[in-house]
């Protein structure tokens, strides 16, 4: 893989917004100058997830990764740096160098995972053009789309295919471009079987399952045939990129309509969703099928609190799904159902009306999912009391679920009305259901607590001595200051002396080169590198913009930590409460001083500390116990020095 010049890396990150980007992936809510959201690492039910606009990083303090907009998209969709740049150029429309096709070779260097995702981009294009471009692809495959009505723009923005019934037609071609075979079937698309390999979806028509950045995941085959003897579906098997129970078919297509509606419309199958996007409703998704779980309904949770269920008129398969909503009732979400008319599903029925008909009636039936659950099942049950207590039970469960407490009483008084039932018992029913289940999960007074990480704060002369082994902490130090204040001018006058001016970067360099101290973590030595290597050989004052836009992504996420943990003073405590404050900003040349001192002493003290131990040893040979005992003495005299160095103030 080609790769991408320096100045079209820096044109990307600099053109790229991390609030769109990331926009694209979580719910983000205005906090002050920053936005929160849900981060998308882990599970949480309190925001910690903050994007900073202005310095175009994030910062995710419940599992502490952080960085630039290429970071986010490494982590959350595994991308490889390359691929991030090249995912973020397309978005901003930025021309990069063409790619070569890669070799067998370098495909078979690549991490499993790529593999994956790069033989299912070979596969859609592969079942595409079997659809477009082969006979028999279109006098079965396409011909079947058009007769569901699909237009050829549908067809090609869901990427739709057709894999050839001929036996192995993919993967002899796959095998031919220098595809694993392996790989082929570890993600379900070559089978084998009495030392023969076949197609796994042929003969069937084609619809590619997209990441929420659109990466090709897996795929959904239906057969043609009508021999019930035949699975009418078949989906990728589960893999390190395929895991349906954590996938929405359509979210790619549908995010931004979900955010700008603030609603998502859920139904079940593959062509629903592609039949009401082309009939102009594309804040619609599906759960392929499946039992609804909780993973997909936090993905739902991420763009929107707001989710409408579309039902057929199947009353079985609208009982199914009730233990799901129960689900989405967990997580806050707050729930619609719309029926449709016997015999109709989202496919058909929009189909047959026009955009604004099918608008108006899913917002002309949509029903609160709490009454629409008791007349479902209170019609099974109206003339049995004991058949009719128990279901009330399990309507009152539903709205146990619910964690905002003014929404549950509302439901309370809502279900005592309809059900001629004391408020007091449906409340009392309620309030044992969840004494139940939080007996059932809880575990510690402390869980769900989110640590927030902390700068390592500057240590007294005794907290140096204690800790001087770990000498990592003061390299931390050095190497924060120097990415929060380095291009700062620095200007002092010692007694008896003209005045001097130099940068904060410039004088920590000169202060270390002329010790020839060195940085033991290889990550602030690398960062420590660049800066001396631009002050000395570029004559350039790197600023932390610079580091946020390497490629090395550790320095990407230590330079994003220590942005994200500068906090902002109100204007409102020195206007209105008269409160002052002090930085370490108002005395910078103290500041850096007195954290060159700390670094060097620590050096020092590690020093001493090693002599010290080899004279216990007692194993040194007179002239090299000699040797020791002056450099001890030697290394205490400058322990000495800088104890009293540190602490005095010279700036002016």
């Amino acid at each position: 893989m080609s790769k991408i010049p320096p100045h079209i890396v820096d044109q990307i990150l600099q053109t790229a917004r991390i609030e769109e980007v990331i926009g694209e992936f979580v719910q983000l809510k205005r906090a002050g100058s920053n936005l929160k959201g849900l981060s998308p690492f882990t599970d949480e039910k309190t925001p910690s997830f903050v994007v900073s606009p202005a310095k175009q990083i994030f910062k995710c303090f419940s599992t502490g990764k952080g960085g630039n907009a290429a970071s986010f998209l490494m982590e959350k969709e595994h991308f490889s740096y390359p691929e991030a740049l090249r995912w973020l150029a397309k978005r901003y429309n930025i021309e990069v160098p063409e790619e070569r096709e890669a070799t067998a070779e370098e495909l078979a260097a690549l991490n499993e995972r790529e593999s994956f995702l790069i033989i299912n981009e070979f596969a859609k294009n592969a079942f595409s053009e079997m659809l477009l471009n082969s006979q028999e692809g279109k006098a079965i495959g396409l011909s079947y789309f058009e007769e569901r009505g699909f237009t050829r723009a549908t067809i090609d923005k869901f990427q739709l295919g057709y894999c050839l019934n001929t036996g192995s037609a993919f993967t002899d071609l796959a095998l031919e471009k220098g595809y694993n075979k392996d790989y082929l079937e570890a993600i379900g698309l070559t089978k084998s079987k009495d030392e023969r390999t076949f197609d796994f979806f042929k003969g069937r028509v084609m619809f590619p399952i997209h990441s929420v950045s659109g990466r090709v995941l897996g795929f959904g085959g239906r057969t043609l045939l009508s021999d019930k003897k035949v699975a009418k579906y078949f989906n990728s098997p589960e893999s390190i990129i395929y895991n349906k129970s954590e996938i929405l078919y359509g979210l790619y297509f549908a995010k931004g309509d979900i955010v700008k509606y603030n609603e998502c419309l859920l139904c079940e199958g593959y062509t629903d969703v592609i039949s009401m996007h082309q009939a102009g409703i594309q804040n619609v998704v599906s759960s392929s099928g499946t039992s609804l779980t909780k993973e997909q309904v936090k993905l739902v949770s991420r763009y929107t609190k707001n989710l409408t269920i579309l039902y057929d008129g199947d009353a079985a398969g609208i009982k199914a799904s009730f233990r799901g909503i129960d689900l989405i009732l967990e997580e806050g979400l707050n729930v619609k159902v719309v029926l449709f008319p016997d015999g109709e599903d989202p496919d058909s029925f929009s189909k047959s009306r026009s955009s604004a008909e099918l608008s108006a009636y899913i917002a002309g039936h949509k029903q609160d999912f709490i009454s629409f659950k008791a007349s479902i099942l209170l019609a099974d049950g109206a003339n049995d009391p004991i058949l009719r207590a128990g279901l009330i039970k399990d309507i009152v469960h539903s709205v146990s679920l619910i964690p905002d407490q003014i929404t549950r009483s509302v439901y309370v008084q809502q279900l005592a009305q309809q059900f001629d039932i004391s408020e007091s018992i449906v409340q009392s029913e309620l309030l044992n259901l969840r004494k139940s289940a939080m007996a059932k999960t809880y575990q510690d007074p402390a869980i769900g607590a989110i640590e927030l990480p902390k700068n390592p704060a500057p240590q007294s002369l005794e907290a140096s001595q204690e800790t001087a082994a770990d000498h990592t902490i003061f390299e931390a130090e050095l190497i924060r200051v120097l990415i929060k204040y380095g291009t700062r001018a620095l200007i002092w006058q010692e007694p008896g002396q003209t005045e001097t001016q130099t940068s904060v970067i410039e004088l920590i360099v000169h202060e270390l080169q002329k010790d020839e101290l060195f940085f033991e973590n290889p990550l602030y030595e690398e960062i420590y590198r660049i800066f001396e290597k631009g002050a000395l050989e570029e004559q350039t004052l790197y600023e932390s913009s610079f580091f946020l836009r390497h490629e090395n992504q550790q320095i990407v996420q230590f330079v994003a930590d220590i942005e994200a943990q500068e906090q902002e003073l109100s204007h409102n405590w020195v206007a209105r409460y008269k409160i002052q404050t002090k930085s370490e900003s108002d005395d910078l040349y103290q500041t850096v001083v007195e954290v060159i001192y700390r670094f060097k002493l620590a050096f020092v003290e590690q020093k001493i500390n090693q002599i010290r131990a080899e004279l216990n040893q007692d194993t040194l040979k007179d002239d090299d116990l000699l040797l020791a005992l002056g450099e001890l003495v030697s290394l205490e005299k400058v322990k000495m020095l800088l104890s009293e160095q540190i602490g005095i103030t010279l700036i002016r």
